[in-house]
């Protein structure tokens, strides 16, 4: 009989990654501390986006290239939710003596002041927090310190509570209890995140455990943590429980009177010994033409050795695979947080499926052939585009996307609310209606906004442009969708012998002429009156009942006769007058008017009607504004540019093509990117002379684009704000084909290629293709729409892209896709990317 040898759990565990605990963290000069594999940011980025907690802020970890952890600050409740209040980060004070970075947060609702100093200390950080004043008495028991770590990255991963083993649940099952709303700490402007159905209770998650050591993901070395505290407990709970997007949090509370130094932990990420961020090889998903240029560049870790070269493999109809190519590896330079090298194939035009090889790591397969973009744009417009519609029943095969929502049609909102999603209703109504009277006539038509299911005025003015510009210049008779009005009723794949834009023209404009004619002027928003149906993920349909609110009735009552309710869920219509939106619309309306005409004249006419009233009211009430800036005249300008371009194009009164010159090239000379696409668009309908005044502003155009060669090594507008860039990319590719259809002499259609490559797959920190498109082999998996609890996404979708956290990482999550400036289609994004496909599909042909 053999005899066994029993090892001790925690060496088994941990034994063979103790070395990399080893490895200290230094403070460097971008402000974190960092090592090879770890790095730790504080307070770098800020709760400053917009909406609150965006978990996008705070003390960050960023575990062997992956942001795995955020959210480190104080905090008001156990697990925070996107509309808890946040901390306002008053300083940040960085010391080199000390090697430690310290941050004052304020929360001034409660007068309640902490300091955070976080330290070197080893092979990790001390975080230590400082109190001048005690934990006010209505915060005590809530207030604590929050590090919250990314589900998706822990989930079935193992973790330690003083010894004690558990697993990382996959799912979201755990223990709650409720208390009274007496004892719910206010959140963001009042609003409330949940309906507690008439109890008088919220729900508070319990921990999953709590002691004073924990450690986290001991079975995978490179996202292991260590944490420990030495004044109070460690709880670790799910904040799915509350939100979907939540993530696990780690949390202590502050001791109540106390001053001076009440918590300190200690964070102890582990650095895998030796350990080199494998080479990103950037690529087009969807493939290439034979006849493009072909540029793969290959994202390195600074501390990697570059190659002098790669190779493009064939795959035979046989399966045999042969090495097609090799050619050199270039050094571009470094970008931010890593190397840049480029792998040109250019020179291989026989098509066939290939894959790309560096080293001893390979791309998946792509194709080169002749028609690789022709479907590039119809997953969007056949599926993307018509699920979001709104006011209709859609229809997929044996799946209903939606039932036909908000039957009870908008309430006027309320003077002098500021919304949770950044609108606002004035100090008057600006429209014949009272606070929370029914406006009738609005629940027609329109698009859903993007993840969320209201109508963004703003963009869906840009999704009817858009639409209009691809009807006018491409004519696309692409039909297969099903679109009744009367019934109300969308069907995806089945054609209905109209073509498929001229229907989504259409379909926006009953909402937009609606509102002008109804209102007497453009909305803000069609949006949620209460938060909590706001983050609603399900069917557009159930978010509200259906029925008119009577306040005669009880809450939850329905009448007796079936035709009202007690529930306030109605949407509100903001409608306080914005003149520069009436002018966008203006313009809009005017190009749609020419696109309608001979489908639906009708609508075409009110169109017309509207647009110019709108131009001429906007016009009087921007004249009207005091110009304290002296911005008026250039926003005024710019907004009725376009309008007076479209109008004269609609009309032929040159009054309008004299008001559109004057503005057009002021406009130019102030920033030639701001009014270049209407400049191009307007040629068709000038003379010879038009053209060529234009010509040096194109000039201007191409040192731009080749000024971004020397910026970044993808010679693309990458964005660094809030939301990730991938608008300014898709506008960047239309500019180009528009200016080379123009003048191909000064513009070199290649240079569009760049943004498709981009899209597609040769992008910072993976090559998954940005756009869930037919011909991509390895799409994004995750996007954030309204089915994105699924994780999942829908076809046809178009994330942001690449978000840039300060002060120097690139991310794009794929297995998380509730992050929105990353993950978001948007409408309006969406359909410029339509405009985007056909003109570049229209350059490829020609």
């Amino acid at each position: 009989m053999k005899k066994l040898t029993i090892i001790p759990l925690l060496v088994l565990l941990f034994g063979y990654t103790s070395n990399g605990w080893s490895q200290s963290l230094e403070l460097n000069d971008l402000e974190y501390f960092e090592t090879q594999g770890v790095n730790v940011l504080v307070y770098s980025n800020l709760f400053t986006g917009g909406f609150n907690d965006e978990k996008n802020a705070g003390i960050e970890i960023i575990h062997h290239g992956v942001r795995t952890s955020q959210g480190g600050a104080i905090r008001l409740s156990n697990t925070p939710e996107q509309w808890d209040l946040v901390p306002e980060i008053s300083n940040r004070i960085v010391s080199e003596d000390s090697k430690s970075i310290e941050a004052t947060l304020r929360y001034n609702d409660f007068d309640f002041e902490s300091r955070v100093v976080v330290s070197a200390k080893g092979s990790g950080v001390e975080i230590s927090v400082y109190l001048d004043k005690p934990v006010p008495a209505e915060l005590e028991g809530d207030a604590g310190f929050n590090l919250e770590f990314l589900p998706s990255q822990y989930w079935n991963k193992t973790y330690l509570m003083d010894g004690r083993i558990n697993l990382f649940p996959r799912y979201v099952v755990g223990n709650t209890i409720t208390r009274p709303n007496s004892e719910k700490l206010k959140q963001y402007k009042g609003y409330v995140t949940s309906d507690d159905r008439g109890t008088g209770k919220f729900v508070d998650p319990l921990p999953l455990e709590t002691g004073r050591s924990l450690i986290i993901a001991p079975d995978e070395p490179t996202r292991m943590v260590k944490i420990t505290s030495q004044d109070a407990d460690l709880m670790l709970f799910d904040g799915r429980i509350l939100a979907q997007n939540g993530w696990y949090v780690v949390r202590s509370l502050l001791p109540a009177g106390k001053t001076g130094k009440v918590l300190t932990w200690t964070v102890e990420p582990n650095a895998v010994e030796g350990w080199i961020r494998e080479p990103n090889i950037g690529f087009s998903q969807v493939g290439y033409i034979p006849s493009q240029r072909k540029v793969s560049v290959i994202e390195l870790d600074k501390k990697d050795t570059p190659l002098s070269t790669a190779s493009l493999h064939k795959i035979e109809p046989d399966g045999s695979i042969t090495e097609f190519f090799t050619g050199d590896v270039v050094s571009w330079g470094d970008y931010f947080k890593y190397h840049y090298v480029k792998f040109d194939f250019s020179d291989v035009t026989t098509p066939g499926i290939y894959f790309i090889r560096y080293g001893d790591h390979k791309t998946n397969h792509f194709i080169i052939q002749d028609d690789v973009y022709d479907q590039m744009t119809d997953a969007t417009n056949d599926v993307w585009v018509p699920i979001h519609m709104n006011h209709m029943f859609v229809n997929e095969a044996y799946r209903v996307w939606h039932g036909e929502p908000f039957k009870e049609g908008y309430l006027q909102a309320p003077t002098n609310t500021d919304h949770f999603d950044l609108h606002s209703q004035g100090p008057t109504t600006d429209t014949k209606f009272e606070p929370y009277e029914t406006i009738p006539g609005l629940n027609v038509g329109g698009f859903f906004d993007a993840g969320d299911f209201d109508i963004e005025t703003e963009s869906n003015i840009s999704v009817v442009d858009n639409f209009v510009k691809a009807w006018e210049y491409f004519k696309p008779q692409r039909d297969q969708t099903f679109i009744d009005q009367e019934q109300r009723y969308v069907d995806l794949h089945r054609p209905d012998g109209t073509p498929d834009v001229l229907q989504y023209i259409e379909h926006g404009m009953l909402n937009l002429v609606a509102q002008a004619e109804i209102i007497g002027h453009m909305s803000d928003a069609l949006s949620n009156a209460v938060l909590d149906n706001y983050h609603h993920l399900g069917d557009a349909a159930s978010i509200t009942d259906g029925l008119p609110y009577n306040p005669e009735l009880g809450p939850y009552e329905i009448a007796a006769d079936g035709k009202s309710s007690g529930v306030k869920d109605d949407m509100w219509a903001f409608t306080t007058r914005s003149p520069s939106l009436d002018l966008r619309a203006a313009m809009t309306f005017a190009a749609a008017s020419r696109a309608l005409k001979g489908y639906n004249d009708d609508l075409a006419e009110r169109a017309l009607v509207q647009s110019q009233r709108l131009l001429k009211e906007a016009n009087e009430l921007l004249a009207a504004e005091e110009d304290d800036n002296n911005n008026f005249g250039w926003w005024s300008s710019l907004g009725d540019l376009g309008t007076n371009l479209q109008l004269y194009i609609t009309t032929g009164e040159q009054e309008y093509a004299d008001k559109y010159l004057k503005d057009l090239w002021p406009i130019l000379d102030r920033n030639v990117n701001f009014g270049i696409v209407t400049a191009l668009e307007a040629i068709p309908y000038m003379d010879e002379e038009y053209k060529e005044d234009l010509r040096p502003y194109i000039k201007q155009y191409k040192d731009y684009i080749l000024g971004l060669e020397r910026n970044n090594p993808y010679g693309v507008p990458i964005g660094l704000g809030n939301w990730a860039g991938g608008g300014g990319i898709v506008r960047f590719g239309t500019t180009i084909t528009f200016a080379n259809k123009y003048f191909p002499e000064i513009i070199d259609g290649s240079h569009a290629f760049k943004a498709t490559d981009w899209l597609f797959g040769n992008h910072p920190y993976h090559n998954y293709s940005l756009v869930a498109t037919l011909g991509a082999v390895r799409p994004k998996e995750v996007f954030y729409g309204n089915n994105r609890a699924d994780f999942s996404f829908i076809p046809g979708n178009v994330a942001p892209g690449l978000l840039f956290r300060r002060p120097d990482h690139f991310e794009n999550f794929d297995d998380w896709p509730f992050l929105w400036g990353q993950n978001e289609g948007t409408i309006a994004g969406n359909t410029a990317y339509l405009i985007f496909g056909s003109a570049f599909q229209n350059m490829i042909k020609e």
